[in-house]
């Protein structure tokens, strides 16, 4: 993916272990005209937060691989950075609102672009 200049604009960051939906997800923001960065699990994506400053709303799926999933990466995010917007999705499980950290925002598989969109919209606007 090409690189975006994060300084100016905040950023979003995909996490998704499924290349083709990881994919999916980037393209659907970018057309959206929002820089985005991608991981396939939740260690690369606390890498890139590390790393990145700029990020200021994560999308990530529920079910990852090796150990992490998308709700504890939520919860950490959280924690370390209340500052960014976490959005979580998922197919597989039904997020009841115990599960969902608080000041997270989740959306079942399949889910409508337009209202993560403006959800993403959403969370970039506080920064």
């Amino acid at each position: 993916m090409p690189q975006v200049d994060r300084s100016s604009r905040p950023a979003v960051l995909v996490v998704e272990d499924e290349a083709i939906l990881r994919l999916a997800a980037v393209d659907m923001i970018e057309s959206a005209g929002f820089p985005v960065m991608d991981a396939a699990d939740a260690s690369a994506a606390m890498r890139l937060l590390e790393d990145h400053p700029g990020i200021g709303v994560v999308f990530t799926d529920v079910d990852m691989p090796r150990g992490v999933n998308g709700l504890e990466l939520a919860a950490s995010i959280k924690d370390r950075w209340p500052g960014i917007h976490v959005i979580i999705t998922s197919g597989k499980v039904e997020a009841g609102q115990a599960a969902v950290p608080e000041g997270c925002v989740f959306f079942g598989k399949p889910y409508h672009e337009a209202r993560v969109v403006d959800e993403v919209r959403r969370g970039l606007s506080g920064r």
